[in-house]
């Protein structure tokens, strides 16, 4: 399930989309579709379209600081934080784009904003044999000084949907005040998820992706990773709106 899950989005992606138009255009000659495909590579690889775009993806929200979170009475982060690379003698995981939501719940911990750390133990299905992510993330946290009895790991989830059933499983019934720790632009997806299963949550969103600047020139120049951040917001409104549409049947 996890591999259509991963496929249906790239179906309806940018970059799916304009090699569609490329290919229709070779294949028919039509100057139409070609230059369709190049108006809407502009359009989604220029800073200027592109940040728009993800700010309104994380929804305007803004970085908090841990004094400003009420106390709950569990921190849950979510996993899809690291990376899997070759080592010298095996695999080696190390830091990936959202390694803010690690730091930012040690930070939340220490603050004393809940008396435990829930890592979820995210796996996907390609990653073999290898150590959920959860896991490693707690052996990372023990070396911070964070008690081991302090912590726990939830079973094994391939999405955020996986990672809340998961969670409420392993936490008490009584368990229900959380702040939920995620990368901005996914906080709207998780934080519905997490209150269908019961949950009472406190949204700390991190790892914002669009960083606070005045406009240039070379915001109208095409670049990879505003291409990259316009297919993410793609695909996070997809996975919305696919939450949204079965929780009406």
């Amino acid at each position: 399930m996890i591999y259509l899950h991963r496929l249906l989005p790239l179906a309806l992606s940018p970059i799916a989309l304009i090699m569609l138009l490329m290919a229709w255009s070779a294949y028919r000659r039509s100057r139409i579709a070609a230059s369709l495909a190049i108006a809407l590579l502009y359009a989604a690889s220029v800073p200027v379209l592109s940040d728009p775009l993800f700010r309104a993806v994380e929804q305007q929200q803004l970085r908090l600081m841990p004094e400003a979170v009420a106390p709950a009475q569990a921190v849950v982060v979510l996993s899809g934080m690291m990376l899997n690379i070759s080592g010298q003698q095996t695999v080696v995981p190390e830091w990936g784009e959202a390694a803010d939501r690690f730091f930012a719940a040690l930070e939340l911990y220490a603050a004393g904003k809940a008396p435990r750390l829930v890592f979820t133990g995210g796996l996907l299905p390609w990653q073999g044999d290898q150590e959920p992510e959860g896991q490693v993330l707690r052996r990372m946290a023990l070396r911070f000084g964070v008690p081991g009895d302090a912590m726990v790991v939830s079973g094994p989830a391939q999405n955020t949907e996986q990672e809340c059933a998961a969670v409420r499983r392993l936490l008490e019934p009584g368990v229900q005040r959380i702040v939920l720790v995620t990368s901005a632009f996914h906080m709207s997806r998780a934080k519905r998820l997490f209150e269908q299963a019961g949950f009472v949550v406190t949204p700390y969103p991190v790892d914002f992706r669009v960083e606070v600047r005045a406009i240039t020139p070379m915001d109208y120049l095409p670049d990879a990773r505003a291409l990259w951040r316009t297919d993410l917001a793609v695909r996070e409104l997809l996975g919305r709106g696919y939450y949204a549409l079965k929780a009406l049947f």
